[in-house]
């Protein structure tokens, strides 16, 4: 079954009233794995039409698996990810750029993985963290047991806080910090954080304990490189170097995928695990060349790309299975967002969350997992692309904005888009329904009002590259026991 994005019209079939088969999903404690890849977007997959690239692994899951037709992310990077670990709104934990420190989450943010160990819960990250390279930042302070990671927002971002090796190595044989030790590692990134994920996961399986894998994989962000054996059949098709290692990086992420499934059914480790694929925001690369020419990409018909205020920068895949408990083939079609994955997640593992802590802007999606078609109020989602230059956050209050309700889309706070039957964004009704953009409107401002005291990182000096955290790390490592190799247990 296809997105109802494919086919302007169409009505989307749910073949089961219920998307559970049977028992109680509240406090049913399953694993949790969550795979989120990179600046892949909603036409980067061929299930959603795609003619180019092919991901079959990942069609499958989505054929067999609940949709979120609907699904809303941040239109960057470090953004979602804040979401997704806060469960507030980006800006509520100062996060509002992908670099110069304002990537950083706020320290009083507490954590789903410190939720999700509060209940039991072991909890590892395995790629991209990309909420702060200091100390205090870092995964291990924030609720990860394990931790695998690179620095700054992408491997080989030496300049803005990565390990200063991997400026070389682009994504081969990077150095990497496993926990508390700078690591050397060997083979292609997205194989390796595939590979330790599953490791980990093998040792909590032993453990017979609760977990929480997020695989956080920083493909198919740029640098556009990949395997030879993933880039040769695009470069013989005739398409260019960037676009060639680009998908070449999907079709290995596929792969990855497909192989993490069928480890885990080897292990009979799928019934109690709920196993989710999305992604942090848009596409980027909208556009490339075939035999000399250029051409636009794939988009899913969507309106603009990652750091886009319209529909192609936030609306991306969510693909959920959780075998035995969840119904497949199921589409539930209402506005959701990365905001619902931390209450979500508390309400599976049954965890208690303490009464002193963050405000959350996010729903449990648990109704709409028992039943697709349950009742589920009207909600506003706002969004900002952020990443305004030192000391002009007030002149960008308008610029690169959205509110999204179920049907509306404003954008810019000028721009109205009836997203129910205009999903593509072709025609601008805000003369039509002056009302709603002043609703929407009002809206907006009361939500930018409510963030302006938690953007904590405004006003932080920039550092050069010898004082980002990791490089110093780095070099003091080097120099007084060097970088050991390591590699994930065998599976």
């Amino acid at each position: 079954m296809k997105s109802k994005l494919l086919c302007l019209g169409a009505v989307l079939c749910v073949f089961s009233s219920a998307a559970v088969i049977a028992g109680q999903l509240a406090g049913s404690r399953p694993n949790i794995i969550l795979v989120m890849t990179d600046d892949q977007g909603m036409g980067d997959l061929s299930c959603m039409g795609n003619q180019v690239v092919q991901t079959p692994n990942i069609d499958r899951f989505h054929d067999k698996g609940v949709r979120f037709t609907d699904f809303q992310v941040s239109p960057t990077c470090a953004p979602t990810r804040a979401a997704l670990m806060s469960g507030r709104a980006p800006f509520k934990n100062g996060v509002t750029h992908t670099i110069y420190q304002r990537e950083r989450m706020a320290l009083d943010a507490f954590t789903l993985p410190q939720a999700l160990q509060s209940a039991g819960y072991a909890t590892g990250i395995f790629g991209k963290w990309h909420l702060g390279d200091e100390e205090e930042y870092l995964p291990g302070n924030r609720g990860f047991d394990e931790a695998l990671i690179h620095g700054a927002g992408g491997i080989g971002q030496v300049r803005l806080g990565d390990f200063p090796p991997n400026g070389e190595n682009l994504y081969f044989d990077n150095v990497l910090l496993h926990n508390e030790t700078i690591v050397q590692t060997k083979g292609f990134c997205t194989d390796l954080f595939f590979e330790s994920g599953l490791a980990w996961i093998k040792q909590q399986i032993a453990a017979r304990k609760p977990y929480f894998a997020y695989i956080a994989l920083n493909a198919p962000h740029a640098p556009l490189v990949a395997p030879e054996q993933y880039t040769k059949r695009f470069r013989e098709l005739g398409y260019d170097k960037g676009t060639a290692g680009r998908y070449g990086m999907i079709e290995n992420i596929d792969d990855n995928f497909g192989q993490m499934l069928a480890t885990l059914d080897k292990w009979d480790a799928l019934e109690n695990t709920l196993v989710i694929f999305m992604t942090d925001n848009g596409a980027t690369h909208l556009s490339g060349k075939l035999n000399g020419k250029k051409l636009k990409h794939f988009n899913a018909h969507l309106k603009g790309g990652k750091n886009s205020p319209d529909e192609g920068g936030s609306h991306v895949p969510a693909f959920w299975q959780w075998q035995g408990m969840l119904e497949g083939d199921v589409d539930i079609d209402v506005l959701t967002a990365h905001l619902d994955l931390y209450q979500t997640f508390c309400e599976l593992a049954g965890v208690q969350l303490p009464a002193q802590m963050q405000e959350l802007d996010g729903r449990s999606l648990v109704p709409l997992l028992k039943d697709p078609k349950a009742v589920w109020p009207d909600r506003e989602l706002f969004f900002h692309c952020g990443r305004w230059n030192p000391g002009k956050r007030d002149r960008a209050q308008y610029k690169d904005c959205a509110v999204r309700s179920e049907r509306w889309r404003l954008v810019n706070n000028k721009e109205l888009y009836d997203i129910s039957a205009d999903p593509y964004q072709k025609k601008d009704v805000a003369q039509s329904y002056p009302e709603v953009v002043e609703q929407l409107s009002k809206s907006y401002d009361q939500w930018w009002e409510s963030v302006l005291p938690l953007m904590v990182n405004e006003g932080l000096p920039r550092l050069r590259e010898e004082e980002f955290p990791l490089n110093i790390r780095y070099y003091k490592q080097l120099k007084e026991k060097g970088i050991p190799d390591w590699a994930p247990e065998p599976l």
